[in-house]
């Protein structure tokens, strides 16, 4: 086995750092400042896009359609929305989520009725999962029309009711400018999710008073942000008092903007670190009592913290079965302290000894004097043992992979030498399956925002839209989009409008010409009958398609690396590229795994270091 690029670093006092910079949560315009009544006489239309104006909203992904068209008209005039005319509603979707993920603010998508709206379900739901704060505005038939079974009519505030944070239906175009206002608000506060508001034609078609609004009235909406303070001094009595604690990070970390203070936390603390695959780049993965990621394709010694752990302390996670393999046997031993922003996540699959409700930057804020309180009092406790357990499994059992034996790249190679090459500031964007496993196990994160993926939903196609929406918004930063072939063929459409909007991003393919993780799944658990998973898309004479010749069509450059040799600076090539976007169709093993593995359902004690070697830590300890 080849060991990863990235042995685990020593365990020494860690020295207090800045943390990287985090955009903070943003607050929605009309409830933060108070600012001079706006009122102007205008379309519905227009009312729209004066009110995305006056949210902050800075770029629109949409396509036009009947419905929503009225307003496309005076969107192009526009001086402060800058609209980016996407091939499909999915990839607009996407892009938003991409954009909202690497600024922090707020993601805009828009979509005509119909299929329009239906086409915009799959981010919607995304977004919902993944806590991503985005408004999608989409255009609904006339309001005498709503119910008919008109042209291109679907109840898309029905459709999207379980998987939005709110939604509205706007028929009277004077609701239009609170109506959005609100939206925004919902959107990035609390716990960030998508809201969708769907207008009626004729409201944009009516002429009205634009009136933005210059306080927020939402009757039985107030997030909690401030914890209680019992809570959090118990919370800090048993950090200070536990002999095996590990604080489990999740992607609420991120989110709140909390990265600075879970540092100190860390490092007062003296605790093990795991981050969940929505959390990566919370702590720098150097940080030398950071274990990796835990879960079904965790880190051996991240999962095995957890399973002999006395403290859990969980920030802004939700205890996802991908983390806790069979809920009933994990970490069987350990006081549970549970942090979240959402109070309906607290007790939802793990009850919790002492829970907490409050913004996690709020939470660390009040936790850190509280701890330090508690260790003036207790005296900080002897964590050596614990450690000494932790590094042996460190030593035993590092991130590693087996080098390919039919003569193709290891694609664990291929993505670890691609952040390496790049490094650090880059943004990071991956799809879903076996190379999502491989980008969030092999490439150092070492600031927030700067791993994006489709972690809840683990939807395909996510990857080269949600890169074009990052790039969007973060136009200085280098963006990768490391997708899989199968992924790439959903949605790399989304190429000619990187193209055409001058979005340089760079897309590498990792092809194994299969549906890998199902693959992986068919070779473990069906007895290599590999139904319907090879897509034949390079490892023959023909490749079909062939991604070099695709990226030439959609006006992209397109370069293909076979060879261990090549790939350096195959890299180093698509680095060089600045002016448009870059495919790299890396042709990898169809044999490489992802391990370790802990199976669906199975208790995380479980887990498998590779093929056939189970880890077995003393559970005695």
């Amino acid at each position: 086995m080849v060991q990863g690029p990235h042995p685990a670093p020593p365990r020494r006092p860690a020295t207090a750092a800045p943390a990287a910079e985090q955009p903070a949560r943003p607050v929605a315009d009309a409830s933060a400042r108070p600012r001079p009544v706006l009122t102007e006489e205008v379309t519905g239309a227009k009312s729209i896009v004066r009110s995305l104006e006056e949210a902050g909203a800075e770029v629109v992904f949409g396509i036009p359609g009947g419905a929503i068209l009225p307003t496309y008209d005076p969107l192009m005039d526009s001086t402060r929305l800058r609209h980016i005319l996407v091939r499909h509603e999915q990839g607009g979707g996407h892009a938003a989520t991409g954009y909202a993920q690497a600024t922090g603010k707020v993601g805009v998508c828009m979509a005509t009725s119909g299929p329009g709206a239906t086409n915009l379900v799959t981010p919607i739901a995304d977004a919902n999962m993944d806590s991503i704060p985005l408004v999608a505005i989409t255009g609904q038939v006339g309001a005498s029309l709503i119910g008919t079974d008109a042209f291109q009519e679907a109840d898309i505030v029905g459709i999207t009711l379980p998987i939005t944070k709110h939604n509205y239906l706007v028929t009277d175009p004077a609701d239009i400018p609170r109506t959005i206002a609100e939206a925004f608000h919902i959107a990035s506060t609390g716990r960030p999710g998508p809201v969708l508001v769907d207008i009626a034609k004729s409201a944009m078609q009516t002429d009205t008073t634009f009136t933005w609004p210059q306080q927020m009235d939402l009757p039985g909406y107030h997030p909690v942000t401030k914890p209680h303070g019992k809570q959090i001094r118990e919370a800090a009595r048993l950090l200070a008092t536990s002999r095996r604690p590990v604080l489990m990070v999740g992607g609420g970390v991120i989110r709140s903007g909390a990265a600075a203070e879970l540092r100190r936390l860390v490092d007062e603390s003296g605790a093990a670190v795991v981050t969940t695959l929505m959390a990566r780049g919370a702590l720098p993965d150097t940080h030398p009592q950071h274990l990796g990621m835990p879960g079904m394709h965790g880190t051996v010694p991240a999962v095995a913290a957890l399973q002999k752990a006395d403290l859990v302390v969980a920030l802004g996670a939700r205890f996802d079965d991908r983390v806790t393999g069979k809920l009933s046997s994990f970490a069987p031993n350990a006081t549970i302290v549970h942090a979240d922003i959402d109070p309906a996540e607290i007790g939802k699959n793990r009850a919790a000894d002492v829970p907490i409700v409050g913004d996690l930057k709020e939470v660390l804020a009040d936790l850190l004097p509280e701890l330090a309180r508690e260790q003036a009092h207790h005296g900080k406790p002897d964590l050596e043992a614990w450690w000494r357990q932790i590094d042996s499994w460190r030593e035993t059992f590092p991130l590693g992979y087996d080098e390919p034996t039919d003569g193709h790249l290891a694609p664990q190679h291929v993505i670890s030498r691609i952040g390496e090459l790049t490094g650090p500031e880059a943004i990071y964007a991956a799809g879903v399956g076996q190379h999502q496993m491989w980008a969030a196990q092999f490439i150092r994160y070492q600031r927030p925002n700067a791993w994006l993926n489709s972690g809840g939903l683990g939807t395909m196609g996510f990857s080269v839209p949600a890169a074009m929406g990052a790039k969007v918004g973060q136009p200085d930063r280098t963006v990768w989009a490391i997708d899989g072939d199968g992924c790439f063929q959903m949605t790399n459409q989304e190429l000619a409008t990187c193209t055409i909007n001058e979005i340089p991003i760079k897309v590498a393919v990792i092809n194994n010409s299969s549906l890998g993780m199902v693959r992986q799944w068919q070779t473990l658990f069906y007895e290599s009958r590999y139904s319907n998973t090879d897509l034949h898309t390079g490892h023959g004479t023909v490749h079909v398609p062939d991604f070099v010749k695709l990226a030439d069509a959609y006006g992209a450059v397109g370069l293909r690396c076979e060879t261990l040799g090549d790939v350096d600076a195959t890299i180093k090539r698509a680095l060089e590229i600045d002016d448009q976007p870059v495919v790299v169709d890396f042709t990898v093993s169809r044999d490489s795994m992802v391990w370790p593995m802990v199976a669906a359902g199975v208790p995380n004690d479980d887990i498998q270091y590779a093929r056939g070697i189970s880890p077995a830590w003393d559970r005695e300890d």
